[in-house]
């Protein structure tokens, strides 16, 4: 496809590097010329200077022949003129834009965006969908990695296997055998710097990395099984008032049984959380500051999250958490080099903005009938949720480890109202709602399995 990326900003970049990498010929287009002419030669990538919002600065970079425009500056009405002049000017045929103000985003103007208003053809915010994810991580609080699948039914978890996991030598098909009330099945593996689609006789060994399909209520009895137990959060901080920071504040402290702190350094941000956070003591302060850690909670603390703008303040304010007591960690991390950090200062999980805004923009570019995506991994390997069609090679097909082509593992089916968690016996029909996990190289296998054959016409 000919892409057209408007804003070289962190968000720009990571899409730029992840479709750049699937064979898109991108254009990048930015005001800031230092930008543009790093981001070129990193990314191997044409580039661009001027505003996106410009018709002449679109045509230059051939509007005309692209076929997805997407705005990411850091203006949210740059980003709507951009897509407004892609579709009125150049027909572009889909339009992406970064929509940041709630405002916008209130239900009460829905028709906003749309081929009667501003043309955009789908619109996210960073904001809600890193919140999303960190409370849904707070909720699965044993797993690195956690995310959402067959309606919300299905929890994809990945735990880490330590020297000492319960489980360690046991082969894939023989865990079935072992808990047959447990609605789980593992369908990805991770070690040295790649995602493997398991066979059925993969013995899991120390230092993998785990991604397993489960019951949304059967997340406790696995988290059990693994030696991840959870246990109640009830005295929760955040350190981090800004957009993110604030909604998720506003998500956790709906919770029952929870008590949260939030820790703001800037004296009118703190005022502003105190303004719309009924729920929630908000201390003025620096997270770094020993002294008022211990004013929020030290190490009473079950949970403490760091959600600032930056990132080395979000690693050391969770190294200095554990190490003054706190049980649970997790930071905000944009750099994916300083996520290695990770397991050297005993944080418990780190969350990816870059990666999850990449999975949500790349539905777009999934051909079929998908419904849902994850990237897992900086892309080593993708989880998708889709549609089976009657023409699609999937149907009759059984969903057994062995019975799959190589790279690819069924996750969980959603047939009607049932979950039904694949096994040999277990065979896709028309309609289904299938979920699979493949290696980055079998991006194109998947879209045939969900597109509609040409023969059916």
């Amino acid at each position: 496809m000919q892409v057209i990326i408007c804003g070289a900003g962190r968000v720009g970049q990571g899409i730029a590097k992840r479709l750049a990498r699937e064979e898109h010929n991108i254009t990048l287009i930015d005001e800031n010329p230092d930008l543009v002419d790093q981001v070129s030669t990193d990314l191997d990538v044409s580039g661009i200077v001027g505003n996106g919002a410009h018709p002449k600065t679109l045509r230059a970079a051939k509007a005309v022949d692209a076929d997805v425009v997407i705005a990411v500056t850091q203006h949210d009405e740059v980003n709507m003129v951009i897509c407004q002049v892609a579709k009125t000017v150049f027909q572009t045929s889909t339009t992406i834009a970064r929509i940041r103000s709630q405002d916008y985003r209130d239900p009460q103007w829905k028709d906003l965006f749309s081929s009667d208003g501003v043309p955009i053809d789908m619109s996210f915010s960073p904001e809600e969908i890193v919140g999303d994810a960190i409370v849904q991580r707070f909720r699965t609080q044993g797993a690195v990695m956690s995310a959402s699948f067959a309606k919300g039914r299905v929890q994809l978890l990945a735990l880490d296997m330590e020297e000492d996991s319960p489980l360690l030598g046991t082969n894939l098909d023989q865990i079935k055998g072992l808990f047959p009330d447990l609605s789980a099945r593992i369908v990805g593996l991770g070690k040295g710097g790649r995602i493997q689609a398991p066979r059925s006789n993969d013995a899991l060994q120390p230092g993998e990395r785990a991604y397993i399909a489960v019951l949304d209520e059967h997340v406790g009895r696995l988290n059990s099984i693994f030696d991840a137990e959870d246990k109640d959060a009830h005295l929760v901080t955040i350190i981090g008032a800004g957009n993110v920071g604030a909604y998720v504040a506003d998500k956790i402290s709906r919770m029952r049984g929870v008590r949260l702190r939030l820790i703001e350094k800037d004296k009118e941000r703190a005022n502003l959380a105190v303004s719309r956070l009924s729920r929630t003591v908000v201390i003025n302060g620096d997270g770094l500051d020993p002294d008022v850690l211990e004013e929020a909670g030290g190490r009473r603390t079950d949970f403490l999250i760091a959600i600032t703008d930056d990132d080395r303040t979000n690693l050391l304010a969770c190294g200095l958490a554990k190490k003054a007591g706190v049980r649970r960690t997790m930071a905000l991390i944009n750099e994916p080099h300083l996520a290695d950090l990770r397991k050297e200062l005993h944080i418990d999980a780190v969350v990816d903005p870059r990666a999850l805004t990449v999975s949500q923009i790349l539905r777009k570019f999934r051909r079929g009938r998908i419904t849902a995506l994850r990237s897992l991994e900086d892309g080593k390997a993708e989880v998708v949720e889709g549609i089976t069609l009657e023409t699609s090679a999937l149907i009759g097909r059984s969903l057994g480890y062995d019975e799959m082509p190589d790279g690819i593992a069924a996750v969980v089916l959603l047939r009607g109202n049932e979950v039904i968690f694949p096994d040999p016996d277990v065979k896709v029909q028309v309609g289904d709602r299938l979920t699979l996990l493949f290696e980055d190289d079998k991006v194109r296998e998947i879209e045939r399995y969900f597109r509609v054959s040409a023969d059916y016409f």
